[in-house]
């Protein structure tokens, strides 16, 4: 199996077989066509393990693919041009939004800043979107049929317009689609290629505003994501691949790639969550059951969490300030990547972030006519990075023009020299994403201290020690081994195939058991013939049933678990209102519910899971007759670590050379060919079974 975690600036691939073995590989990624990236990182894949490419796809049982194209192109607004079809007097909903489009997604500092705070600019331009005589009822009665010849007068304007996707919501669909579906049906008559969604079928969930969003996204979606899989799936299957392509979800599983454009907006967050999924199946392995991840690309810091042994999900998410309803696996995100730019802002302070100087031209060390100074730059500057063996040696750096851009952008105007200035970057840098991961694990209910950090990703690893600490995190993992800085991409391949389904049928407590047993086995059945449809022959298929429910005369639900396989009657709807009542305190604190009120259940969903035939794990690494590392010292150089200390002679190893047993203390520096590890003074490194270097944070350890 392959997975492929396309990035901002790099493409990674891990290759895992059922012997155990794992191989990784890193390309540049290619923003103006990204299955050249995909494609380049197959082969690098097949030479490193002395296949012929057509072989190795051959012998693939599938590729699980994470892409940045969906959530890039939402936030970017480089979006397909679509129209948007809804119940007579509610075309302006999607510009009303629900009044909480002024601060959906935004950090309290901004919310607090009123001159400046303003509503993005709706979704769909006004003159494309369209009102339609219908009306159906909160309990799905019909009250005004579908006026036809308006739909098709409709789409007829939209169609000269340019549009290349339609999205149509009514009122109370989800309670009968079938208005929805008539419209489909009468646009695939007019004109078969655009592409159609539907609110009933991509978020059958309450609220207007909300499905109405989610629904115009995953049409601004759908088209390109059908142009970009359809050939890359065609390519793949010419160059011989055996299994099929499977494109990572929000929800942290895989759906097959000619069902991924028809539920596009599921895929937004795909990279994000292969990160997670690997650190949990990592966590398995090591026995960890509470862990932070801190995942550094080179445009973003991505932060996710995995609680008694599985992912922290949710069931909404914001993108540009729309609420989108996506279960998703959740994953906080800020521009703090290696490419992220460092800049003086109008108050002369040091800022890092969120622009990204990205793949092209990248950072001013890569000489690709970048001249802005970055994360990664001031990196180079203080050491930490040896500019001859960036990427194994295949980039060389230029460490005179990160000093220059350095000096220029930053030093200059702050007074400072160019490593004075490359300090200070990095310094801010470890500080704002200790702040991200503090912010995640707290505001979730739990202590950092009892959490282990897995870090990631090509530059996590650089910064994880400094973020660990501040974190106050038991212990840092970084993930080595044969997956190195390609772990979320091991976390797509060791992802199975996830459906989910879901509806809103509000009701008070106590419950109807025969409702409840209804709305459970519908989307049981249409979770399983989803799941029958993706070409995979699974090993076994689970579903977990799940529900949103909130203390009457609350504006928001909680996401609560229902008992699995088990005959709804009255005791199990009693046991479903208590599971809710402690997953609240649990979120809000004993006591903070107004349980008098009455529960009010609002949603259901079922998640199915397909489990592949083997999911791959990390094989163990050589073992050391003895603790002593010094036989993998590559040498010494001058780093810069921790500003106390500022540089100092420090030792450098080849992991490479590194076995099972080895402890060495800090500050060192450790350089695989796709990643950099630093450990700072003060520390102790050691190497586990599996090849995952460990650094025991507690306060004993550093004493």
């Amino acid at each position: 199996m392959i997975g492929i975690d396309v990035g901002g600036t790099f493409t990674d691939a891990v290759a895992a077989d059922d012997r155990g073995q794992i191989t990784g590989a890193k390309t540049p990624s290619t923003p103006a066509d990204y299955s050249i990236g995909v494609l380049a990182a197959i082969s690098e894949l097949a030479a490193q393990l002395k296949y012929d490419e057509r072989e190795l796809l051959q012998n693939t049982e599938y590729i699980a693919h994470g892409t940045t194209a969906s959530i890039n192109a939402l936030v970017t607004g480089n979006v397909e041009p679509i129209g948007f079809i809804t119940s007579k007097g509610h075309g302006d909903s999607i510009e009303i939004m629900n009044i909480e489009g002024r601060y959906l997604g935004l950090t309290a500092n901004a919310i607090q800043d009123s001159i400046n705070l303003h509503k993005p600019a709706p979704l769909v331009p006004r003159q494309r979107v369209i009102e339609v005589t219908e009306r159906v009822d909160r309990r799905g009665n019909v009250v005004v049929a579908l006026h036809e010849d308006e739909v098709r007068s409709a789409v007829t304007r939209l169609l000269a317009e340019g549009v290349h996707a339609i999205a149509v919501s009514f009122l109370w669909s989800f309670q009968n689609p079938a208005h929805e579906q008539r419209v489909a049906e009468i646009i695939a008559e007019m004109s078969p290629d655009t592409f159609v969604a539907v609110s009933s079928e991509v978020s059958p969930r309450i609220r207007e505003f909300a499905r109405s969003s989610t629904t115009i996204m995953s049409a601004q979606l759908g088209p390109a994501l059908r142009r970009y899989l359809t050939p890359l799936v065609r390519e793949l299957g010419e160059r011989g691949l055996r299994g099929p392509l499977l494109v990572m979800q929000s929800s942290g599983g895989t759906i097959a790639a000619a069902e991924a454009p028809a539920s596009a907006i599921t895929t937004v967050g795909s990279v994000l969550s292969g990160g997670v999924v690997g650190a949990a199946r990592l966590a398995q392995q090591l026995g960890h059951k509470n862990v932070v991840t801190a995942d550094v690309g080179g445009t973003t810091f991505l932060v996710g969490m995995v609680v008694d042994g599985e992912p922290v999900r949710t069931s909404t998410t914001v993108i540009n300030q729309h609420p989108i309803n996506v279960p998703t696996i959740r994953v906080d995100a800020i521009g703090s990547g290696g490419g992220a730019i460092a800049w003086i802002d109008q108050g002369g302070n040091l800022r890092v972030g969120p622009r990204s100087a990205a793949a092209v031209p990248g950072p001013a060390a890569y000489g690709a006519g970048g001249t802005e100074p970055t994360v990664t730059d001031a990196d180079v500057v203080l050491g930490i990075i040896d500019p001859d063996y960036f990427l194994g040696g295949k980039r060389k750096l230029r460490v005179d023009l990160a000093e220059q851009a350095l000096l220029e952008k930053i030093g200059r105007p702050l007074g400072l020299t160019a490593k004075e200035a490359a300090a200070a970057v990095y310094e801010v840098q470890n500080a704002q994403t200790a702040d991200l991961a503090r912010k995640v694990v707290v505001e979730a209910g739990h202590d950092p201290r009892g959490f282990v950090m897995y870090a990631f990703g090509g530059a996590g690893p650089i910064h994880a020690a400094a973020i660990a600490t501040e974190l106050k995190a038991s212990e840092l993992v970084v993930p080595l081994g044969a997956a190195a800085s390609g772990f979320s991409a091991f976390g797509l391949a060791a992802s199975d195939v996830a459906v989910t389904a879901e509806v809103s049928d509000p009701a008070l407590f106590p419950l109807d058991p025969a409702d409840v047993q209804r709305n459970f086995d519908r989307l049981t059945a249409q979770v399983r013939e989803s799941l029958d449809r993706q070409g995979v022959a699974f090993s076994d298929v689970t579903f977990n049933r799940e529900f949103d429910a909130r203390y009457a005369g609350q504006m928001f639900e909680v996401t609560a678990e229902a008992p699995v396989d088990q005959t709804i009657d009255d005791s199990t709807v009693e046991a479903m209102g208590e599971v809710f009542d402690a997953r609240y305190a649990e979120l809000f604190g004993a006591g903070s519910a107004f349980a008098d009120a009455g529960r009010e259940m609002i949603s259901y969903r079922i998640r199915g899971v397909g489990e592949l035939p083997f999911r791959p794990t990390l094989p163990e690494h050589e073992r050391s007759d003895d603790a002593d590392a010094s036989s993998a010292i590559k040498g010494h150089r001058l780093v810069h670590l921790q500003h106390e200390r500022g540089f100092e002679e420090t030792a450098i190893y080849d992991y490479a050379k590194l076995r099972s047993g080895h402890r060495f203390p800090g500050p060192a520096v450790i350089e695989v060919a796709t990643t950099t590890v630093t450990i700072p003074a003060g520390r102790e490194a050691r190497v586990d079974e599996y090849g995952n270097l460990r650094v025991d944070l507690s306060e004993r350890s550093a004493q």
